[in-house]
């Protein structure tokens, strides 16, 4: 180290040039780096669907998923299995193990899946697929009061032009209904000519048709041979000949049945800002850059709207580059703040020269940094920005160290090239094992669980990369700019004048520092070393006492700080079979109360709140948890539901807001008041979920029990002050007939497939072709007409066809009971599952506490009566036992790691102990931060505490150091402990305030975005500065403490 430290010394052309090579390639690397609100959690899940129309949930779960369940069921890299089924459709999502290889897991399943052979013969193929959050940028919402038609071709013109743009990958386009080909034919017209609808289903196959017939192969040519026959055109379709008569004479489709070629017939709707509207929405791919695509689509906008038909607005809607630039700048703004009052108590302290290539240090090293990040897989976020401020104070700290030491030899007289290499060799091991146990403290992030936990990966790959190029510029370039400082004045009067002056208020305050060191800090440290024991058990008292005021509930623990949104969206689910007539009805009524809230507001607090809305009713997203989120989300398969309705309200930015989002849907709330039959009313608005406060997950093999166990734990909930949006994910079921066949039929050759085959063509109907049409894919559909599928009579009316032709009255062949149909069945590792879901309002009550007393008390005691029933604690809560055990278990190791670390400079089994007694007293700093400020503690203040960890170490590595010098020079270890604390004063001091002022704008940061960001500063900042403290009284009266006993008991000196 020494010659490589002399090596820069003597080559300051080498230094400047690798300083400059830092500081080029980072900003270049800078525009590659990805840029996003918020890192997108892994999930390690694949998703098998499986379409099965006409099914009902029950039908599903018999014939699909258990089916899914059990054959997958044995593969050793599966966590969880967790299937729902759904009417048309079965889902089932498989979780993996931690470190499971994705790609294979799904290669596995695959072949397992495709090898089932017992699937229904209606149902389709499988769908296998990785789930993946795709990265939503904008939508683009294309509105207008005309015909679905004309609006769908000129949304789907939109789209392939802006899909053209050159940072444009991927689109999507939502609320455009499928296309079909309906053919239908009455029960009396199928009497009247002797048809089935079998016969009608083969005479268009065997009519509509395009086959390849081979090739002529003559001496001159080739010709290719093709039969062109397929109908693609309701028309076309109507021409088709069904039945060709005795006398020549032939009936045609159109002359039996009613055909419609147009939209799939459900009354789902769409709107935005009350008009018809479909959703263009764009994605960014891999590392492009959500600003990038943002600003492409706007100029798109701009330049295509003059030209739209009248009556059609195009509107960018939910953009992610507002609230990232929003949060950017935000944070930005409190970077540059914190680097102005770095930069000014470096200057104050230190002399104007050091303080200047001591500060150059924080340049260098985050653009090393910066170098960096794309090869880590780290993009440019909320949390990473956060992480720069974070370190920015840590981040001098060794340059402090060096460049102190170096100019204390400078002031002895030493010439400037020998002060460098000697001021730095003489610190470098401690500052290399300072910066490696901060790296170590760090580490323990990089490995915690849960999807959740990976982003907290995000921090030590800031941080650690920035500690390296610090640590490498500490020791190479700042002592070639030392050795290499200009001494003489200034020949500028101006500078000169400025200069003496700063000089004048440096002599002030280092005078009034020395004298505080001489007359305060030095007889309380004199005093405090003649009594260590004493001393100790001080400290010990302050530490039981806030250990106190922690486990006496003083200091309240949330998880995870809600993430302010700028889109509130408010979901509404009626009981299964509802009208959409009621669920249009509540929808307007709740788009109303949004009129009056905005209009409460805006005489309260004198700001419009409400930009945009846009309403869906009638359509369900189904993504991997099985929630709702409505069209235009982030993808899934859209089902129409009559009972779902859905509303989005885009807010102004929350950096203009004048209120937190809890108290406008509060208010919401409070004008929509209550709605009759309503089964769930939830109003939500979050960048980032961990999942819900309080999620119940109860398992076992009956509905019937599970449900009466539900009630009782949603009803004992609401005795809970603060608890609201109290649901579960239980449904009734719709009226349901069952159909069952008679003895008799078997008289007539009916078996109960045949029954219930033609059954469905009349009621569900039987798909006949699937034409490309273009980009649209048409399916074509025989049934009954609408009218004849609204009565039961209709069903108890029709006739069944025998196989020799004949038709018998269904009421001779069949049967119809009524009942309730299954619901929505979830199941989760084969046993049916019902979730109980809460939101808790946390300046009321918290929701660990209210999880606690379920756990210990209520849940055991219910469930002693329900022997069959299980329940697991998911959300929220099973996020935070996650990431905290396996933080606290990579904690553990990672003090281990430091011990080891510190260890091997001293030399000594027992002083690494000394030096790490203080991690556990910086926590009081943080403890009382969070008091003082009013937050509650949460994982980022526990991550705080772990970054803590390594400074508190760092500063007391450095004085025991020292101290061990003073002692091995002859002062005896009292004395050594005196000197060694007044020679460090000044440089700890420094450290503490460069760390806590870098983040003290944060912590005094007014605007609601940045308010799940604070605990975290809290912790680093306010441990930091009572880690002062605690530094440079407890770990000199450590040492002394230490050194009594080897004395007096090991006889060691």
């Amino acid at each position: 180290m020494r010659n490589i430290i002399k090596w820069f010394v003597n080559n300051s052309v080498a230094a400047n040039l690798f300083m400059i090579l830092i500081l080029i390639s980072g900003y270049v690397t800078l525009p590659k780096i990805l840029m996003e609100i918020f890192p997108a959690p892994v999930l390690d899940i694949i998703s098998i669907s499986v379409p099965y129309p006409g099914a009902s949930p029950e039908d599903i779960e018999k014939s699909i998923c258990t089916k899914i369940e059990e054959n997958i069921g044995g593969i050793e890299s599966i966590k969880k299995i967790r299937s729902t089924s759904l009417e048309n459709q079965g889902l089932v999502y498989v979780e993996l193990l931690p470190g499971e290889d994705l790609s294979k897991a799904k290669e596995e399943i695959t072949t397992i899946v495709n090898a089932i052979n017992s699937f229904p013969d209606q149902a389709e193929k499988p769908i296998i697929s990785e789930f993946k959050i795709q990265s939503q940028v904008m939508q683009i919402a294309v509105s207008g009061d005309i015909d679905e038609q004309s609006l769908t071709n000129i949304a789907k013109r939109i789209q392939d032009e802006i899909s053209t743009l050159p940072d444009i990958t991927l689109t999507t386009i939502a609320g455009v209904k499928l296309k079909e080909i309906a053919i239908e034919v009455s029960e009396s017209q199928l009497k009247k000519y002797s048809l089935t609808f079998e016969k009608i289903i083969n005479a268009i196959k065997a009519s509509s048709i395009d086959m390849p017939g081979g090739k002529i192969e003559s001496n001159k040519n080739e010709y290719l041979i093709r039969t062109d026959g397929q109908a693609n055109t309701g028309s076309e379709y109507k021409n088709i000949t069904i039945l060709t008569k005795s006398d020549g004479t032939r009936l045609k489709l159109g002359d039996v049945a009613n055909i419609t070629d147009g939209f799939v017939d459900d009354a789902a709707s769409l709107e935005f800002n009350g008009f018809p509207t479909k959703l263009i929405n764009i994605y960014r791919v891999g590392n492009q850059n959500a600003i990038k695509v943002s600003d492409s689509v706007n100029e798109y906008i701009d330049k295509t709207r003059p030209l739209l038909p009248k009556g059609i607005s195009l509107t960018s809607w939910n953009d992610e580059s507002k609230i990232l630039r929003g949060r950017i700048d935000l944070l930005m703004r409190n970077a540059k703040l914190g680097l102005a009052l770095v930069l000014l108590m470096l200057a104050l302290f230190l002399k104007p020269k050091l303080a200047f290539w001591v500060s150059l240090g924080i340049p260098i090293s985050f653009m090393g940094a910066l170098l960096m990040l794309p090869y880590l897989d780290v993009s440019i976020n909320l949390l990473s920005l956060f992480t720069f401020i974070l370190v920015l104070g840590i981040v001098v700290d060794d340059a402090v160290i060096v460049g102190e030491n170096i100019y204390r030899h400078i002031e002895n007289g030493e010439d400037l090239k020998k002060a460098a290499r000697d001021g730095a060799y003489e610190v470098g091991i401690p500052v290399i094992f300072a910066v490696l146990t901060t790296i170590a403290t760090f580490s323990p992030m990089l490995f915690v669980e849960g999807s959740v936990g990976r982003i907290w990966r995000i921090i030590p790959l800031v941080v650690i990369p920035t500690l390296f190029w610090s640590l490498i510029e500490s020791l190479t370039i700042l002592p070639a700019h030392l050795a290499h400082m200009k001494t003489k004045k200034s020949k500028i009067r101006l500078i000169d004048s400025l200069s003496n002056k700063w000089q004048r208020v440096q002599s002030t305050i280092e005078r009034g520092l020395k004298n505080f060191v001489k007359n305060k800090y030095r007889p309380l440290l004199k005093k405090s070393v003649k009594n260590p024991y004493l001393t100790i058990s001080i400290f010990i008292f302050i530490l039981l006492l806030n250990i106190g005021l922690i486990g006496g509930g003083w200091l309240k623990f949330s998880f995870f700080p809600p993430i302010e949104g700028d889109v509130i969206i408010v979901e509404v689910t009626f009981p299964l079979g509802t009208p959409i007539d009621v669920t249009n009805n509540a929808i307007d009524r709740i788009q109303q109360a949004s009129i009056t809230t905005d209009a409460y507001f805006q005489k309260e607090i004198d700001q419009k709140l409400f930009l945009n809305t846009l309403t869906s009713i009638g359509y369900e997203s189904i993504n991997t948890s099985g929630q709702s989120t409505g069209p235009g989300g982030s993808g899934g398969v859209y089902t129409y539901s009559s009972h779902k309705g859905y509303i989005w309200a885009e807010l102004i930015s929350g950096e203009n807001r004048k209120i937190a989002v809890s108290e406008i849907i509060n208010k919401w709330r409070e004008e929509t008041g209550d709605i009759l039959g309503i089964k769930d009313i939830q109003f939500t608005s979050s960048l980032f979920d961990s999942g819900e406060p309080i999620n119940i997950q109860l398992t076992g093999l009956d509905f019937n029990s599970l449900n009466i166990v539900v009630d009782k734990i949603k009803n004992h909930l609401k005795n809970y002050s603060g608890v609201f949006d109290i649901k579960d994910s239980y449904s009734d079921g719709k009226d349901q007939l069952n159909i069952s066949i008679l003895p008799e039929a078997e008289n007539y050759g009916i078996t109960n497939y045949s029954l219930a085959s033609q059954v469905r063509q009349a009621f569900y109907g039987e798909k006949i072709q699937t034409i490309q049409r273009g980009r649209d894919e048409v399916k074509v559909n025989i049934r009954y007409p609408k009218e004849e599928r609204k009565k039961i009579s209709s069903l108890e009316n029709m006739s069944i066809r025998t196989p020799d032709g004949r038709e018998i009255p269904f009421k001779l062949v069949g049967k119809i009971e009524q009942s309730i149909s299954s619901p929505t069945i979830t199941r989760i590792n084969r046993k049916r599952a019902i979730n109980i879901t809460a939101d808790v309002d946390i300046s009321k009550a918290n929701s660990n506490e209210i999880v606690r007393n379920l756990q210990d008390n209520f849940i055991p005691n219910l469930l002693k009566d329900y022997p069959y029933i299980s329940y697991t604690m998911e959300g929220e809560q099973r996020q935070q036992n996650e990431n905290l055990e396996s933080l606290a278990n990579n904690y553990l190791l990672a003090l281990i790691f430091v011990y080891i670390l510190l260890a091997i400079p001293f030399r000594s089994y027992i002083q690494p102990l000394v030096v790490m007694s203080a991690i556990p007293f910086g926590i009081i700093g943080a403890v009382i931060g969070h008091l003082l400020l009013g937050m509650n503690f949460s994982i980022l203040s526990m991550i705080g505490i772990v970054a803590l960890s390594g400074v508190v170490v760092n500063d007391s590595l450095v004085l025991v150091d020292f101290i061990n010098r003073y002692h091995k020079s002859g002062y005896t270890i009292e004395e050594a402990a005196l000197e060694s604390g007044q020679a460090r004063f000044r440089p700890i001091l420094l450290t503490s305030i460069t760390t806590f002022v870098g983040l003290m704008p944060l912590l005094l940061e007014k605007s609601l975005q940045a308010q799940f960001l604070i605990p975290m500063g809290i912790s680093l900042g306010f441990g930091v500065l009572f880690s002062t403290f605690i530094t440079l009284i407890l770990v000199p009266n450590g040492v002394i403490i230490i050194d009594q006993i080897r004395t007096k008991y090991f006889n060691l000196k």
